[in-house]
């Protein structure tokens, strides 16, 4: 269990934490001043007698986890506190919480941090111990990541806003320009809106194949975890310096360093967190990118949204740009796009709550706009949207959140035939062509929808039926009349 272990300067200060109201995981110490002090003991507080130094410290046994807070207003108090603890647990974060001592006053330390002390509430020094743990992932990180000469940011193919924002933000962190640490990914850019970003922001994402991953001697990933890639991803995407995410943790990789944050709404605000912790500088156009990374993952904080989520979403909309965001969030949608949704609109149906919609041949951005909307029709617990996008059938998937986890549900429909996954709500999977034709004949609109229906109702309801992806009993494919969703319909 991690400590915060408190050391006070004196009688004065220990009463004052006191009323301030210790937490229940602190050990409250403290060193007195004089004779006097040393008979009045505050409540609840260990004493830390004959001077403050590594011995008295090493008495307190602290742990590998363990923080300390410095409650001082005197500078050699607390650089006697700093050198003692350095002297026992070298590895320990410090917070010196002070009024009136300067941070120049501080000596060098591998992870301190000066905060307020009369000044802050108890709400205030849980947010700044947060920091510090936030502080000790950043400096963690750049141990890792500066000695390398090139750092590839990668990202899931297709990447999100969150991805994207997530990997400009590190590379910010890092003090990197894109020549020595790219955003990276194996899929191209799709959704109008994300291009849109991109293309406002000035970010660049670069389309590399797996085999050119060997040229990073360092590799980070955001909003992304190495086994999502599948069979895809070569041996160099599955020991990767640096993870840092919200989804789901998966197993079948290392990681030098992982950051996995599942009761986080968005990968942007993890990084918004460890901005703050570094007090890096948050321009215009890197809050833009992170709150709308936030706001499109979280729908608005209406999915999914955690009180990190909410505080960080506040502190980048003071420094948001309003104009690049409408910029973003307006992009022009074809007439085609349009006319597709109209199409799939008109053939909804809604079986057991499922509510499969099966598209043409798409432009890839459409798949997840029918999704959404196929999730607001009457008795719709799930909405599946199916279409061609090259050589692969892509579906997204909508939930309404109380049900089975999406992400989960997804990488039971593709087993054996392609990749897939996502989060409680919505998740995407691929599926080759090929693949979909070698196991079910045809790639029809009949078979997708029998094929897709059968196999998420197994997967949602995995105790009512044996059926999956691999194994459903559809009817044959030639029952009924095909729409031929290969031959090329503009949809």
């Amino acid at each position: 269990m991690q400590r915060r272990i408190i050391v006070c300067d004196g009688a004065e200060l220990a009463r004052l934490w006191g009323r301030i109201g210790a937490g229940d995981a602190e050990a409250l110490t403290w060193v007195p001043r004089g004779e006097d002090e040393a008979r009045a003991r505050p409540p609840g507080f260990r004493s830390l007698p004959g001077g403050l130094g590594a011995e008295a410290i090493a008495k307190i046994e602290p742990g590998p986890t363990d923080h300390f807070g410095v409650v001082t207003e005197e500078a050699s108090f607390a650089r006697q506190a700093i050198a003692a603890i350095a002297g026992v647990a070298p590895g320990a974060p410090i917070l010196v919480l002070s009024d009136r001592i300067d941070e120049a006053e501080l000596p060098e330390h591998r992870c301190v941090r000066l905060g307020g002390l009369r000044s802050l509430v108890r709400d205030d020094l849980d947010d700044e111990f947060d920091h510090l743990a936030n502080w000790l992932q950043v400096v963690r990180i750049r141990e890792r990541l500066d000695p390398c000469e090139r750092i590839g940011i990668l990202l899931q193919p297709d990447p999100d806003p969150d991805g994207i924002a997530s990997g400009y933000a590190l590379r910010a962190l890092l003090g990197r320009k894109s020549p020595t640490a790219p955003l990276i990914s194996f899929g191209e850019i799709q959704r109008p809106e994300n291009r849109a970003m991109v293309e406002a922001l000035g970010i660049e994402v670069k389309t590399v194949h797996p085999d050119e991953l060997d040229t990073y001697d360092g590799l980070a990933l955001v909003d992304v975890q190495p086994t999502v890639f599948g069979d895809d991803a070569s041996e160099r995407a599955r020991k990767v310096d640096l993870v840092i995410d919200h989804h789901p943790e998966r197993s079948g990789y290392e990681a030098a360093i992982r950051d996995i944050r599942t009761d986080y709404g968005a990968t942007a605000t993890i990084l918004s967190e460890y901005l703050q912790a570094a007090r890096v500088e948050v321009r215009a156009r890197l809050a833009t990118a992170l709150l709308y990374g936030i706001k499109s993952d979280t729908q608005l904080l209406g999915r999914e949204t955690s009180r990190k989520d909410i505080l960080s979403f506040a502190f980048l909309h003071t420094h948001h740009s309003p104009a690049l965001l409408r910029r973003i969030e307006r992009p022009a949608l074809p007439v085609a796009g349009l006319r597709a949704l109209g199409r799939a609109l008109a053939r909804t149906e809604v079986r057991d709550g499922i509510h499969l919609l099966v598209l043409g041949r798409v432009r890839e951005d459409v798949i997840p706009q029918v999704a959404e909307l196929g999730l607001q029709t009457e008795g719709a617990e799930w909405s599946v949207a199916a279409g061609l996008v090259g050589p692969h059938l892509v579906f997204s998937v909508r939930n309404v959140g109380y049900v089975r986890a999406a992400g989960e549900v997804v990488r039971a429909v593709v087993d054996g035939l392609g990749v897939g996954g996502g989060h409680r709500t919505m998740a995407k999977g691929i599926i080759p062509t090929r693949a979909f034709r070698e196991r079910f004949g045809r790639v029809d609109r009949a078979t997708v929808g029998r094929v897709l229906l059968t196999a998420f109702e197994g997967a949602i309801r995995p105790d009512d039926t044996n059926a999956s992806a691999s194994d459903a009993a559809i009817p044959d494919a030639g029952d009924g009349p095909a729409t031929p969703l290969e031959l090329g319909e503009s949809e």
